[in-house]
């Protein structure tokens, strides 16, 4: 089975942040960035179905979304997945920033990032609260942590 937690590709989550940024500033509108972030979540690691379930569900979303965190050396590594392309895109944003991460990096990333490059605000109020509780859950799981 393919490992299905996200490993971080940028060194911190601020970083993760600024590139999301830079790669969303390359397009023109809103319609190539959504597409952008579909594609994003096409790419996230296979979630297992045994995984999509109500234990597994975030609550808040209108969508369907399933989150798994695993704490590993310290860090927290998540898995998750959507029923919709757009949210599932959205959960791999998350992810990128916050997965493999120590506890206070992720207490200390503000999910205020998500409203700074503007994606809630081009989100349907639903979808954008729906980001804001997957990034609330996330911050819970690590607060649970050890510090």
């Amino acid at each position: 089975m393919t490992d299905p937690f996200v490993k971080p590709e940028d060194d911190t989550a601020a970083d993760a942040i600024a590139e999301i940024g830079e790669e969303l500033a390359l397009f023109d509108d809103w319609m190539q960035r959504y597409q952008y972030i579909i594609e994003l979540g096409r790419k996230l690691p296979p979630f297992p179905a045994e995984w999509q379930d109500d234990a597994h569900r975030v609550p808040g979303c209108q969508s369907q979304v399933w989150m798994e965190v695993q704490p590993r050396d310290g860090l927290l590594y998540l898995a998750g997945a959507s029923d919709a392309a757009i949210v599932s895109g959205l959960v791999a944003l998350l992810l990128r920033v916050y997965s493999g991460r120590s506890r206070d990096e992720i207490l200390n990333t503000d999910p205020g990032f998500l409203r700074d490059l503007g994606l809630v605000q081009a989100l349907s109020t639903n979808r954008g609260n729906g980001v804001e509780a997957m990034a609330q859950a996330i911050r819970k799981a690590a607060a649970a942590m050890p510090a």
